[in-house]
């Protein structure tokens, strides 16, 4: 005691951190191709940039661009040129992350590339401090015709591996005058909206349903004052033809500006072009810049990790990468993100020979228990606007996970599945195309995915998280919250009824039979992570008597076990430690801590599954756990540079390269082992290793935000705000 209170007596006399501003990152020497790109972003656009053979060039990316197969298109590829090129002698290519641009440079001539955040518009200047340039802009694309897909290129789409024969990516129109090139796809009535219905069953109810594919339009138009259209060229690159329409400057320049505006409807191609006009009509550069950078400095001084090592650093450049998608309607992907680029680079097998628009396990559909680990991280760093467009993705959705439980099984609540397209729907190939006859039409016909239906729990606890943390006002959100905890409810007992007379076990208690642990516990009774989930959130809400039903987690010979029983295990999901986290029933400060620390050292499959790779969250249990030793183990693995020049362009792991799911599991194993906060208090270090010196700035619950350093073995800042929750550290 006498410790705790001579602690927080020195506490009182450090002085508060300074504002933080993250070091730019710095290339020296130009890329060889788009696999050694830089991400360069803001709003829900994202850039992959890179310099070859002389040339700019960078790939284009916007949230929500689903094409009728639900692929996420890229919206084309864009090159710049300067006659007089840049000197390569002097090259330097650098990330100015605290204003969030990506400058070209050799000392003389310059070329910076940023994206507005509260517009969809790209802004391209190139300037010469000595000699005049002529500079050249060339729009690329690889959609000037339909392409027939190929049995792998159909995974980039939400068919996967049950495509129709001939199925086919549609070509953009693309329209070119003297002064500008306009780009766009226009999703026709019939998408594969249409087709999930009719597999479904739910053609009943179709007119109900949520439908964000038809009509969808988006694109873009490239322009710059002072540039003319001078010739139509042809290429490849990669392993992917294309066609280009080349702008140069009329005379020789000092200074030229280009921009892309973007625009996204659901309409006409005609609704799509007066939505362009309009935002190019608000373009106001040098004050749309400002705003930019004042965003961008804003989002630092909200949180950050320092330090010298590299894990930092990473820690510090994929946060960057989520905070480009901060204002879009729909949510980071967590395979790729806004910065895929093309897949032969990722994979140089034969079969990833595609177009730059492929990524692994689609681009409509969300994997769930991927998604998850990009948003938890963004409630310490306070960011919680980047948390809304992941939210809104499931309020836009269960309305249509309601119709699935009344039309199927005719009871409340949304049955939102674990693989789940964006109009909230089981994906198309997970549902089945062979399907027994008198299968129940509610469940998926896949071995992985069947009965899974708990993770949408973790999206309805990260919006009562967000409240907790920083007051959100969360009202939109709670009537599917609800909705959510009562298909569980309702759902069971109705199993139950058809079992046999009781819909409740003898204890009054719900019996979760059939059900599943991730993908890999699967025909489990009484899944452990189901009722970590139902308790935690039941316990948000105050569902008190949805509470009394809920039996209790099985512990067995010391340890948590994945479920009372289970039938046969998938996959490789360590589950039984789901209370830990993401439900936070046991851990540092909390009770029965031996039970889970023995479940992590001690489980077979525990130790068998044990991983850094991709979503594998071992790192955020040895971290909340306090197990300093692995905890710095699995850091050094997961947060290590990636493959890729870029460090941060991790994977493809499990999923897609940048595998987005691998940083953030990482950022949060890293905040783990920082700062936890168990019952309102707040733990200091508690996994980080006291030899590693660290500086940081986090998030806590009632708008409270932590900043500590930690230098030669002892914490030598501390500042905790508001002041007076400095009494609720624990060193």
């Amino acid at each position: 005691m006498m410790k705790r209170i001579l602690f927080l007596c020195f506490l009182v006399l450090l002085v508060s951190a300074v504002g933080a501003q993250p070091q730019d990152y710095e290339w020296t020497s130009p890329s060889k191709n788009s696999s050694e790109s830089m991400p360069c972003g803001g709003g829900d656009v994202g850039m992959n940039v890179w310099v070859e053979n002389g040339d700019v060039l960078f790939y284009l990316s916007r949230s929500g661009c689903f094409d009728e197969n639900n692929t996420l298109l890229k919206l084309g590829r864009f090159r710049i040129s300067l006659s007089p090129g840049l000197d390569m002698q002097s090259f330097r290519q650098i990330l100015h992350l605290n204003e969030g641009y990506v400058e070209v440079t050799d000392g003389k001539t310059s070329v910076q590339l940023w994206a507005d955040v509260n517009k969809p518009v790209v802004h391209v200047t190139a300037s010469s401090r000595q000699q005049k340039v002529v500079v050249g802009a060339t729009y690329e694309s690889w959609r000037t015709r339909d392409i027939t897909m190929t049995k792998r290129e159909c995974f980039q789409s939400s068919y996967k591996f049950a495509a129709p024969k001939g199925l086919q990516t549609r070509h953009d129109s693309i329209m070119a005058t003297d002064n500008a090139v306009s780009f766009v796809h226009h999703n026709d009535d019939v998408t594969i909206f249409d087709a999930t219905v009719s597999q479904q069953g739910m053609d009943s109810v179709k007119e109900r349903l949520y439908n964000p594919l038809r009509q969808l339009t988006f694109g873009g138009q490239l322009s710059g004052k002072g540039f003319v259209f001078v010739d139509k060229v042809s290429g490849r690159y990669a392993s992917s033809d294309y066609e280009g329409w080349l702008y140069v400057t009329e005379h020789p320049v000092k200074s030229a500006h280009l921009q892309i505006v973007l625009a996204t409807v659901q309409g006409s191609i005609g609704d799509w072009q007066t939505a362009l006009q309009q935002t190019a009509q608000q373009v106001r550069v040098q004050a749309d810049r400002r705003a930019a950078q004042r965003w961008w400095q804003q989002f630092w001084q909200r949180s950050y990790v320092e330090g010298d090592s590299p894990l930092v650093r990473n820690y510090t450049l994929f946060r960057y990468m989520l905070g480009c998608n901060s204002r879009g309607q729909w949510p980071t992907k967590f395979n790729g993100g806004l910065f895929t680029f093309d897949p032969e680079y990722v994979n140089p097998t034969a079969e990833y020979k595609l177009s730059p628009d492929y990524r692994n396990w689609g681009g409509g559909v969300h994997t769930a228990q991927n998604q998850r680990l990009l948003y938890w991280p963004l409630l310490k760093s306070g960011d919680f606007d980047l948390l809304r467009p992941q939210l809104d993705f499931y309020l836009n959705i269960y309305k249509n996970a309601e119709e699935r439980s009344r039309l199927y099984w005719g009871h409340e609540g949304a049955c939102l599945t674990e693989q789940i397209e964006n109009y909230g729907l089981p994906c198309y190939p997970e549902y089945g195309t062979k399907r027994p006859k008198g299968f129940d039409p509610g469940m998926e016909r896949n071995a992985w995915l069947e009965y899974e239906w708990d993770t949408c729990l973790e999206f309805c606890m990260l919006a009562l998280e967000a409240h907790r943390y920083s007051g959100m006002d969360i009202e939109r959100y709670l009537p599917m919250i609800r909705s959510c905890l009562r298909f569980f409810d309702e759902h069971y007992q109705y199993l139950a009824n058809q079992r046999g007379a009781k819909r409740l076990d003898g204890n009054g208690k719900l019996v979760l039979y059939p059900g599943s642990g991730g993908e890999t516990f699967k025909g489990a009774y009484n899944s452990t992570s189901t009722i970590a989930a139902l308790r935690t959130v039941a316990t948000a809400v105050g569902d008190t008597a949805f509470l009394r039903r809920l039996p209790d987690i099985t512990v067995r010979n010391g340890m948590l076990q994945p479920a009372l029983y289970y039938e046969r295990v998938q996959n490789v999901e360590t589950t039984q430690l789901y209370p830990v986290f993401p439900w936070r029933m046991y851990g540092v400060g909390r009770p029965d801590l031996d039970v889970a620390r023995n479940t992590y050292q001690n489980d077979s499959l525990a130790i068998k599954f044990r991983s850094h790779i991709g979503w594998k969250q071992d790192l955020i249990w040895a971290a909340c756990l306090g197990l300093t030793d692995e905890a710095r183990r699995l850091l050094e693995l997961k947060m290590a540079d990636g493959p890729h020049r870029f460090p941060a362009f991790w994977g493809p792991g499990y999923d897609w390269t940048p595998d987005h799911n691998w940083g953030g599991s990482g950022m949060i194993g890293m905040q783990e082992m920082l700062m936890q906060e168990v019952d309102g208090k707040l733990y200091l270090f508690p996994a980080w290793p006291r030899e590693w010196d660290v500086r940081f700035r986090l998030h806590a619950s009632a708008n409270t935000v932590v900043e500590a350093e930690l230098k030669g073995g002892k914490v030598v800042r501390v500042k905790v705000t508001p002041s007076e929750r400095l009494s609720d550290l624990v060193y």
